[in-house]
Order: C-alpha cells, then sequence, then structure tokens
C-alpha cells in the first residue's frame, strides 16, 4: 500500500477547507446584511463583474453546479435583482443579467466583500498574494487539461 499522507496534510484537502473557511466567513456578512447565501451571491458576482450570460456560461465562470445555479437564478429572479432574456442565438437558452436593483445591491455588497478579503488576507504580503493567484491558476489549467483528456 502507497504511503498516503495524512488528509490534514493533503494539499486538495486543505485547499478545499480554507476556500469554504474564508467563503463562510464573507458569506455570514452578506447573508445577514443583504439574505443572500453562496450561490446567489456568485451569481451575482459573475454577472455585475462580466455582463450578461446564460446558466451555462455561469456554470463554467463559477465551476458550480447547474442545479445550484439553476436555484440561484430562480431566487434571485423572485427578489427583482436578476431578470431574463431571451437568447437570439439559441431559443433554448436565457440570457440573465441583473436588474437596477441587482446592480445596486451589488455594488453595496462589493466593497464590504473587499473589505472583508483585507481583513483575512492581512497577513498575506502582496507578493505572496501574486504568487497565490499564479499557483491556483496553474492548479485550475491542470484540471481542465485533465478534464480535457490532455497530459497535465
Amino acid at each position: 500500500m502507497p504511503n498516503i499522507p495524512r488528509l490534514t496534510d493533503f494539499l486538495p484537502y486543505l485547499m478545499a477547507i480554507t476556500s469554504n473557511a474564508v467563503s463562510s466567513r464573507i458569506a455570514d456578512e452578506y447573508r445577514l446584511r443583504f439574505g443572500l447565501r453562496i450561490p446567489e451571491w456568485r451569481v451575482m458576482a459573475v454577472l455585475g463583474d462580466g455582463g450578461s450570460m446564460t446558466q451555462r456560461e455561469m456554470v463554467n465562470a463559477t465551476v458550480m453546479d447547474k442545479v445550484a445555479i439553476n436555484r440561484a437564478c430562480k431566487v434571485l429572479e423572485e427578489r427583482g435583482l436578476v431578470a431574463r432574456s431571451p437568447n437570439q442565438r439559441d431559443g433554448r437558452s436565457h440570457h440573465l443579467e441583473l436588474t437596477d436593483e441587482g446592480r445596486a445591491l451589488y455594488s453595496q455588497v462589493m466593497p464590504m466583500t473587499y473589505e472583508m478579503f483585507e481583513r483575512i488576507f492581512t497577513r498575506i504580503e502582496p507578493s505572496e498574494q501574486q504568487a497565490l493567484k499564479t499557483l491556483l491558476s496553474r492548479i485550475r489549467d491542470g484540471v481542465k487539461a485533465i478534464d480535457e483528456g490532455k497530459p497535465a
């Protein structure tokens, strides 16, 4: 049997629990202040940053399950924060975009999100943050290569 590291030393596990801790800490703030759960905020953040897109594009952008995206979009639509419009290129899908109310909420949540980010990442130097971004990008590239059947 190969020498398997302890779970607490396994890098994917450490990445997952760290990501969950950061997301949960930030999510607590926007859930309490704005009534948004993590999937709903991720949809709003992607639409606020990238503009109108289909749910399929959102799945790719967020790496979230399509069912979670669909549920989040329905909640946001019911709250009047997101609107659907027909996709002229593909009649089977719709474009989603923030409404005026959604953009107003986005403009309130983003500064709070960045303030929380700064508090969490205060112990990490800007150069270390940049190195971390580079490493995370390389990890995503490795996953993408495997998904596409290429050697990592």
